[in-house]
């Protein structure tokens, strides 16, 4: 498609991206908007110095790779430099979402119509206690093309429907929030959603009427799926992206290959191959996406990178390279990244417990040496039994004794499919997932 200049690696991703949001608050509309946005990224590398720029003007892009081969210098051995030699060359079309399957196709007056159903079938006016609900609906769709000087021609698409239905409930002057969040790539999956709504509705409502504050200590702590995964994502995900090891040797000589990080009972994958919110089959410097085994069995075995991080760590690119948008210079970034499901019975795990919590949900976490889970639903478990709800603040540990920690790992593997992960100033779509798992001891505060 585009003349590239010679004796200097170029490579073009292009990206058309379509975004609506239609949102209700106590039955007033507060979003209502949509828009299409085409925009390319174009990058030349001489082996010394990137030169980037960014457009809107997709019939400019030849344009804008001739300006700025004027300012690289040319470099007839640019092909032996370590990381373009590493640079993968594929040539794919991966389209899932076309004709009647583009959730583009769905209407307005039908997304409107699916979100006014459910605030009729799900919202109990009723409730002294309520005092904002929200509800909102948002379509995203995103196609990219990603070509090269080496001979790369890739295009992909993406897309996603997503649901909330959010409550707050105000008891004794301390507000909880409820909610229930629902990722589908197929917008008709999101119909058929009241039961899990309003159970998860009466549930929160229950929890914001009797939940006590925790006596702060450390507790060993059962935690659910959704709050596995946020701890996959946080306490070892983060420390598996490979560009902050670039400049830490610290960091380089803690994670070595082939050294036992944590229980047996511990595997860690990412992949970007699987259909979740962190689906990329090839990454943004068009590299195919791999599964990545970061952790089998207790050994460490592998970390994310981009061709970069590679090729500095001997180690093979994973396709991991990812950009927030076409705005933005691709970094390292998980995919689709999950602890495998376990033989352990979920009830069994909790009934072996003497005294400790369930963390049943959390909202958010951090992490990398010390991580931290910001849970919203606890309970506390007596004699195997789960009992009153616990306000929890925060939830911390250090990521290498915890993962030692592990002693039941479930086999109700979930994926939790509607996060966003924050980096460098960039968000990009991820999934996270996790059985239950049960660690021996957490600081609960």
């Amino acid at each position: 498609m585009y003349q590239f200049p010679k004796d200097m690696y170029t490579d073009v991703r292009i990206e058309e991206s379509y975004e609506s949001c239609y949102a209700i608050q106590n039955d007033d509309v507060t979003f209502d908007s949509s828009s299409t946005v085409i925009g390319a990224m174009i990058r030349i590398f001489d082996g010394t110095m990137w030169y980037t720029a960014s457009t809107n003007d997709i019939d400019g892009i030849q344009t804008e790779i001739d300006n700025l081969a004027t300012l690289a210098t040319p470099n007839p051995d640019i092909l032996n430099h370590p990381v373009v030699a590493a640079y993968e060359t594929n040539v794919d079309t991966v389209l899932r979402y076309t004709d009647e399957k583009d959730i583009r196709t769905v209407s307005r007056e039908e997304r409107i119509a699916l979100l006014n159903h459910y605030i009729s079938a799900c919202v109990d006016k009723s409730i002294p206690e309520q005092n904002i609900y929200f509800s909102k609906l948002m379509i995203t769709h995103r196609k990219k093309h990603f070509y090269s000087s080496k001979g790369s021609a890739v295009t992909h698409d993406q897309q996603y429907a997503i649901l909330y239905m959010l409550f707050l409930f105000t008891v004794n002057g301390i507000t909880n929030a409820g909610y229930s969040v629902f990722t589908k790539n197929d917008f008709h999956d999101l119909y058929g959603l009241e039961t899990e709504i309003i159970t998860a509705r009466d549930r929160d409502l229950d929890y914001a009427r009797h939940a006590v504050a925790v006596t702060p200590g450390d507790y060993t702590c059962v935690l659910s799926p959704n709050v596995s995964s946020f701890f996959t994502h946080e306490s070892f995900g983060h420390k598996s992206e490979s560009d902050y090891m670039l400049n830490d040797k610290t960091l380089q000589e803690e994670w070595i290959l082939g050294k036992q990080v944590g229980s047996n009972k511990i595997s860690i994958t990412d992949t970007g191959n699987i259909t979740g919110h962190g689906y990329v089959p090839y990454d943004d410097e068009g590299t195919k996406t791999k599964e990545t085994y970061l952790i089998k069995d207790g050994i460490l075995t592998g970390r994310l990178h981009d061709t970069k991080s590679a090729v500095t760590l001997h180690e093979a690119p994973t396709g991991n390279s990812r950009a927030q948008n076409y705005m933005y210079s691709p970094i390292v970034r998980m995919t689709n990244t999950y602890l495998l499901g376990g033989t352990d019975n979920p009830e069994d795990i909790i009934k072996e417990v003497k005294d400790g919590i369930y963390v049943a949900r959390a909202n958010s976490g951090s992490g990398m040496t010390t991580f931290t889970l910001n849970p919203d639903l606890c309970y506390r478990i007596r004699d195997g039994k789960l009992c009153e709800p616990l306000r929890v603040n925060v939830i911390t540990g250090n990521v290498f004794q915890t993962l030692f920690d592990i002693d039941a790992v479930g086999n109700d593997f979930t994926i939790n499919d509607c996060l966003n992960c924050g980096k460098q100033g960039q968000e990009v779509w991820v999934s996270a997932g996790g059985p239950t798992i049960r660690v021996k001891s957490l600081n609960v505060n």
